[in-house]
């Protein structure tokens, strides 16, 4: 669902959220330079420990796995949704995977000076065999 916003907004959070599933399934972290704000955070939970990870963190993780492509793994993108509640914020929620782990993400998204910029996600992993 998408409310109160022009074409061109959900156009640009649509693009953004290709260039997140672009650096998601290369493992590019270049991609995500203009994917994630400067000060964007991480977030999980087992249902006991929350886990808080710093956009930093992130990166050196994707940097260290193998990709995706790499792997020769089939693409498992979907957006799911995207809401926007004013001219500067909006919600995705969206599929991706690495097989066997298959996500949903909920990101949070802000619009700066620099366009839009993923603030925080906030994930949810279910394993498949």
């Amino acid at each position: 669902m998408v409310k109160d916003c022009n074409d061109n907004d959900i156009q640009e959070i649509v693009s953004l959220l290709g260039q997140y599933f672009d650096g998601l399934y290369e493992g590019d972290t270049n991609k995500f330079e203009n994917v994630f704000h400067e000060s964007a955070h991480l977030y999980s939970s087992d249902g006991t420990k929350i886990d808080d990870w710093e956009r930093s963190f992130y990166f050196e993780m994707i940097k260290k796995r193998a990709s995706p492509l790499a792997q020769n793994l089939p693409r498992h993108d979907k957006i799911v949704s995207v809401n926007k509640s004013g001219p500067s914020t909006a919600m995705a929620v969206v599929n991706c995977a690495i097989p066997p782990k298959y996500f949903t993400d909920y990101l949070t998204i802000l619009k700066t000076s620099d366009g839009w910029r993923i603030i925080s996600k906030t994930f949810h992993t279910d394993i498949h065999d």
